[in-house]
């Protein structure tokens, strides 16, 4: 995945950080409930009575944020790299790290350091600590 740096603004990046702050402190005020997505959408494999709405909801709102972005401006060019195989086994790799980590980036790195959680931050800097590895054996090991 490439980002297209010449577009780039920290104003708009810093908006959409604000704006994910403010959704994840409004759901677990009038919620009580943790804005992780793995969490949320792990919850519709095992539905239990009264959850799936909220659920369905969180996800379509997922999803239309970007359609509503579109409104205001065009989306960022963005261009994928890799191949079916490889964002198959990443998105495998990645649920598997999510299963055993309890939690993904939403939830550990946005609500759990947020509530200073420990056991977060563990999670946070592992993952990101094997995203910064990731990268580097495949940038420069393995071309």
């Amino acid at each position: 995945m490439t980002v297209n740096w010449t577009d780039f603004t920290p104003w708009t990046a810093l908006g959409g950080g604000l704006l994910i702050g403010l959704a994840a402190a409004m759901f677990v005020l009038f919620n009580g409930r943790i804005a992780g997505i793995s969490g949320i959408l792990g919850g519709l494999l095992r539905p239990t009575p009264g959850e799936l709405g909220w659920r369905i909801a969180f996800l379509l709102g997922l999803i239309a944020a970007p359609l509503v972005y579109m409104l205001a401006a065009p989306l960022p060019a963005m261009r994928i790299d890799a191949g079916m195989g490889t964002l198959i086994a990443a998105g495998l790799l990645v649920g598997i790290g999510t299963r055993y980590g309890a939690g993904c980036t939403s939830g550990h790195g946005v609500c759990g350091l947020a509530r200073g959680s420990a056991r977060s931050l563990a999670a946070t800097l592992a993952f990101m600590g094997a995203g910064f590895a990731t990268v580097f054996i495949v940038r420069h090991l393995l071309t």
